[in-house]
């Protein structure tokens, strides 16, 4: 509002809390009951930002909307930032093809310190403001205490690969594949890193390893649900990743049919849940190109 009444151009405003808590806060919830993963932030710019309000900015005669993303288009598709420490196509994967060809990203084609010192330039009021941090729901309170919060989990054991209890936990559901801390290990004599390589909600408990990657397969055989391709997708290699700011890793689509599914070709602990995203092998250019992607519904060790 302020950098409106700065440039001297209209401001309005849509409230579409309810539409967030209904179609992102509470499915993210659902998911994290079920052990899942989720990502929040894909699912809140396919239902809300580039849903709801693109909708209504179409609806009230807009052309086209803009956003702050770090990324960019060309030709309707989808590309990396200039800036890989601030890309944001990880975030964009869930974005229908057709708002993606309606979209501008105007600091895309920026580093984040050349953004800032044109917003200095024109005396725009945020020019100083700190970089947003974490899920946009959540303020100041992180997802493990929002967790807490909305669904109470019970203290559970922590096992060995051998199912021997090694420690304690605040509550499966607070755990995500590959995370190493929040747990207390007492009953160990090993002093390197534990990382959550399994857990079981029924019986409450996680699993851990000094491995933080399968040491008995080469890969990992990806199904993904919910899936959004963006431009010709064709079966092939690719590189992945199912984790914001992740190393994308060489993998090869290997159906686009009826189910996408996706082979990772090293072996991964990946959480059933999370979004995978798919960029090619090569730059286009301008950036190397987000396919899409689709969330994790089945992982298998091959």
């Amino acid at each position: 509002m302020r950098v409106a009444a700065h440039l001297r151009i209209p401001f309005k405003e849509i409230d579409l809390s309810a539409a967030y808590k209904a179609k992102v806060f509470e499915h993210s919830l659902q998911e994290f009951t079920r052990g899942h993963t989720p990502n929040p932030d894909t699912l809140c710019n396919r239902e809300i930002k580039f849903g709801l309000l693109y909708q209504y900015a179409r609806e009230h005669g807009a052309e086209y909307i803009a956003t702050g993303h770090y990324a960019q288009t060309k030709a309707g598709e989808l590309y990396t930032s200039v800036d890989l420490e601030k890309d944001q196509s990880y975030f964009l994967w869930m974005v229908p093809e057709d708002h993606i060809a309606h979209t501008f990203f105007p600091v895309g084609g920026m580093h984040k310190h050349e953004v800032r010192a044109l917003a200095k330039k024109y005396g725009l009021p945020n020019a100083a403001r700190q970089d947003s941090q974490g899920l946009c729901f959540l303020g100041d309170l992180s997802t493990r205490h929002m967790l807490i919060k909305e669904l109470a989990p019970n203290p559970g054991e922590v096992l060995s690969e051998e199912g021997r209890v090694i420690g304690v936990h605040e509550g499966a559901i607070l755990y995500t594949l590959g995370q190493r801390h929040g747990f207390t290990v007492v009953n160990t004599p090993t002093q390197e890193p534990l990382y959550v390589i399994a857990k079981d909600l029924s019986k409450n408990t996680i699993t851990v390893s000094i491995q933080k990657f399968p040491t008995q397969a080469q890969g990992v055989r990806l199904e993904l649900s919910a899936t959004n391709l963006i431009g010709k997708v064709t079966p092939g290699p690719c590189m992945a990743r199912y984790r914001y700011r992740q190393t994308r890793i060489s993998a090869s689509i290997l159906s686009v049919e009826e189910k996408v599914v996706v082979e990772l070709h090293t072996a991964h602990y990946v959480p059933l849940g999370q979004s995978l995203v798919l960029y090619a092998t090569h730059t286009g250019g301008i950036g190397t190109r987000c396919m899409g992607g689709g969330v994790v519904e089945s992982a298998t060790l091959v």
